[in-house]
């Protein structure tokens, strides 16, 4: 029999870590594609919860339709990103332009600089205090499991979670669009010599990426019931982590990196203080890159 604590906390670990992998998952495919980290992906989590927000308290309709309208509001806010941050430093197209150290540090700097204002624009707009969802959209409803209690957030999460996580799969795989993002993954110029549209696959891919980190910031703000404009940093810096552990562009490693960060943070918070567990994620980022440089489920393409 296992402990109806420990097995409580793995409960509660692999919530969290599903939040991180939805996050992480648009950090790989960004990575995967373009070879740079979008360090702006925070924010868009951040814009979704306070597009939902507004949502809530101007229209309240039902929990579904907020989500889709968030999902929508992080696709554009991905397609201003990519234009904004990464399109201009994509005017050469030769390979030594495109692998070059300098457009990766530049394109990186530009989307640094980009959360920056966009975390300032939030909180003059907002404030920096807490913002409360209504007691009606909370996700906080009590349910009892053999001993293991939960929430209905953390089965609104889960299931989130699979339908988004399946649904990336089967268009990754399935579709032209998902065709021709793992072809710009694989080899970008391959890909423009045998006619794929490079700028739409990389659209598609800060569309698709951003849509899934707005979902996730919205299900967390329902279930935690507040938000406050620095709230995307923390799972943004444990989503980079994991996708790290990860192997940079693999999705099915970020995932599963998120999975063991998520229950590795709460099963830590019986040994440590709760302030204490974010030591957690850069614990593990210290031993993949000293362990496993090109990451645990990566491969020799690139070091970290």
């Amino acid at each position: 029999m296992f402990d109806v604590h420990f097995l409580q906390q793995i409960v509660n670990g692999l919530s969290l870590g599903l939040v991180y992998a939805l996050v992480a998952i648009g950090f790989t495919l960004i990575f995967g594609v373009l070879n740079v980290v979008n360090f702006a992906h925070g924010e868009v989590y951040t814009i979704g919860a306070f597009a939902g927000l507004l949502l809530i308290t101007s229209v309240a309709p039902p929990l579904f339709a907020v989500l889709l309208v968030v999902a929508a509001v992080g696709a554009l806010t991905g397609f201003g990103l990519e234009r904004l941050a990464f399109k201009p430093f994509r005017r050469f197209r030769d390979e030594a332009s495109i692998k070059s150290r300098a457009m990766r540090e530049a394109t990186l700097l530009s989307s640094l600089a980009l959360s920056i204002v966009a975390r300032e624009v939030l909180d003059l707009a907002f404030g920096g205090e807490m913002q409360v969802i209504p007691q009606s959209y909370l996700l906080q409803t009590p349910i009892m499991i053999g001993g293991v209690a939960l929430t209905d957030g953390n089965l609104v999460i889960l299931g989130a979670s699979i339908l988004m996580l399946a649904g990336l799969q089967w268009m990754l795989y399935r579709t032209r669009t998902g065709l021709a993002i793992r072809a710009v993954s694989n080899n970008v110029l391959g890909a423009q010599f045998v006619g794929i549209n490079t700028e739409r696959a990389i659209v598609a891919t800060f569309l698709v990426g951003s849509m899934l980190g707005a979902v996730a910031g919205i299900m967390v703000g329902l279930y935690d019931g507040s938000i406050f404009p620095h709230m995307g940093f923390g799972p943004a810096v444990k989503a980079f982590v994991a996708m790290v552990m990860g192997g940079l562009s693999s999705i099915p490693g970020a995932v599963i990196s998120a999975l063991i960060l998520g229950v590795a943070e709460s099963v830590a918070t019986d040994f440590v203080s709760a302030g204490w567990k974010d030591l957690i994620a850069y614990g593990f980022l210290i031993v993949t890159l000293v362990f496993f440089p090109r990451g645990i489920f990566g491969y020799s393409r690139e070091r970290v």
